[in-house]
């Protein structure tokens, strides 16, 4: 009976021991080095591979999953699951997604089953090869306990603060909401300043809010822009609001007198356009709009015509993959 408490207790504590690198996250503590993500994956994607995955993305990306016809689904994983056995890291990332939370919302589409324990398998393996967006899903997996991991907070977050240092955009913004909430609101905004540099929407919406809150007015909308271009439903949203009336619901008069003297005013061309893109990132927040300023610049610019959301978005590139 004693060895068996102690095989028990010996066992217990590997489950919760931290793996070799790692470090227990601290409010106390500096805050980690800006590390950009793409230095920690693969330089090179094999191109099969690849159009296998990003061509199963842009259908499951294309509707609301209740749209999705079997024959869809389908094919979404069959692609998916190829793309993955010929290694492309994208693809084990969006397959490990479906296997957390199955594939098909309805009977007449549903082709998987969530299995929690595959989809943080295959984080583990990543994370095995110190890729950003592995390290930090385990964390998420260690944070509720559920595919196997153990449900232990203290693990989590050094789990956080391993991805944020190798540069995973969530698990910095996970380490800005912590350094908020504990009041080190420069550390927070520098963990966001971080995500931000590498194109994250969400970044540059709450960057935004902080800019409108100091009365920085113009550099908000700036931001706001910016988070439309990668993918931040919730910038549209903002710049649809603004565009309506020619400020931000809420405004005080003296707020409204300043957007008017920056040349912001109600522009229901403008207020349409956003409310277009926020439908397709609703749909698809995979969409980035890198020529978004081409047919959607900020005043005092005129708005050129355009026919849709396609002509903000960015073109794909005939090159090979890079990363």
């Amino acid at each position: 009976m004693g060895a068996t408490f102690i095989h028990r207790y010996l066992q217990e504590r590997a489950l919760h021991s931290l793996p070799y690198g790692f470090k227990k996250f601290s409010l106390s503590d500096p805050i980690p080095l800006c590390g950009r993500w793409k230095e920690h994956m693969p330089s090179k994607r094999d191109p099969v591979a690849y159009n296998l995955y990003i061509e199963a993305r842009k259908v499951w990306r294309s509707k609301i999953g209740w749209q999705l016809t079997r024959a869809e689904t389908t094919r979404i994983l069959t692609d998916v699951g190829k793309a993955a056995e010929l290694g492309d890291w994208g693809a084990r990332a969006l397959l490990a997604r479906f296997y957390l939370y199955g594939l098909g919302v309805l009977e007449s589409n549903h082709v998987l089953d969530a299995a929690p324990e595959k989809g943080v398998e295959i984080a583990r393996m990543a994370a095995a090869e110190g890729q950003p967006w592995g390290v930090f899903d385990l964390g998420v997996a260690y944070e509720h306990g559920y595919g196997g991991a153990v449900h232990d907070p203290t693990l989590a977050w050094a789990y956080f603060l391993r991805a944020a240092e190798l540069g995973s955009p969530e698990a910095q913004m996970a380490l800005a909401s912590a350094y908020g909430q504990a009041g080190r609101l420069a550390d927070a905004e520098a963990m966001q300043q971080c995500a931000y540099k590498q194109g994250h929407g969400l970044a540059a919406y709450e960057l935004g809010i902080k800019a409108e809150l100091k009365t920085r007015y113009m550099d908000a909308i700036r931001l706001y822009q910016e988070g439309v271009k990668f993918g931040s439903k919730e910038s549209a949203a903002s710049l649809e609001l603004l565009f309506k009336n020619g400020y931000s619901p809420g405004a005080t008069d003296e707020e409204k007198v300043e957007l008017k003297l920056l040349g912001i005013r109600a522009d229901p061309e403008r207020k349409s356009r956003y409310n277009v893109i926020y439908d397709a990132l609703e749909i698809n927040p995979d969409l980035r709009l890198g020529r978004l300023d081409e047919v959607l610049p900020l005043p005092p610019a005129k708005l050129p015509s355009w026919s849709n959301v396609n002509d903000a978005a960015e073109p794909e590139s005939d090159g090979p993959p890079t990363y």
